[in-house]
């Protein structure tokens, strides 16, 4: 058995770069989750969203014992099994987490449709971040227009196409570091979305801040 102080908090296998960046940059703030700060690693897997919902118990049951916790994240956008939802994608792959060493210490974040939907907060920290700050119309306005946002919808239903036309427009090329730069500096506490509730939920349970 091995001592459970001589684990670490958390690994996290992620389907890629930009979830990766965008990962970290959120785990870099403790304080901001409602979290003690925590000793996490994070991978991304070869097969990118397919390899994380097929594989992932797979390539996480060597690390049972080396780390306390484990979560999975991937879009259901392009992990090959559009046709469930997210919830019926997260159970499948605790069930084989559960089955693999990870029994009750485990978790799946399905991204739906994908991860840029974190990015589509109503703070001025994503105008900054895409390249928007300072420009008319702003971004919100000009999604409107471009018919990617609907005149009653907080997030443009296609969210990943709707990041792209925004850089393109203003010639700021696509890279992880914008996923890095909004993880750090958008409130934590304005994404509503499911998938990123559940995660600050589940990071919550398991690494509260001890009371002093």
């Amino acid at each position: 058995m091995i001592n459970d102080s001589a684990r670490k908090d958390l690994v996290v296998l992620l389907a890629d770069k930009n979830t990766e960046y965008a990962v970290r940059g959120v785990l870099d703030r403790p304080d901001a989750l409602g979290i003690r700060p925590i000793l996490a690693d994070l991978f991304v897997h070869l097969h990118n969203d397919p390899g994380c919902l097929r594989e992932g118990h797979e390539f996480l049951r060597s690390f049972t014992n080396q780390y306390r916790h484990a979560i999975v994240m991937l879009d259901r956008e392009g992990c090959g099994r559009q046709e469930s939802t997210r919830q019926e994608l997260e159970e499948q792959i605790e069930e084989r987490l559960s089955n693999n060493g990870w029994a009750g210490r485990a978790a799946a974040i399905v991204l739906d449709p994908e991860l840029e939907i974190w990015v589509w907060s109503d703070s001025p920290e994503v105008d900054n971040a895409l390249g928007w700050l300072g420009r008319t119309p702003d971004l919100r306005n000009w999604l409107r227009e471009q018919e990617l946002l609907g005149e009653d919808a907080q997030k443009p239903a296609r969210p990943k196409e709707a990041l792209e036309q925004a850089l393109i427009l203003v010639r700021k090329p696509r890279s992880s570091s914008i996923y890095m730069q909004l993880a750090k500096t958008v409130s934590l506490r304005r994404c509503d979305d499911p998938a990123f509730v559940k995660f600050r939920t589940i990071l919550k349970n398991w690494f509260a801040k001890s009371e002093t």
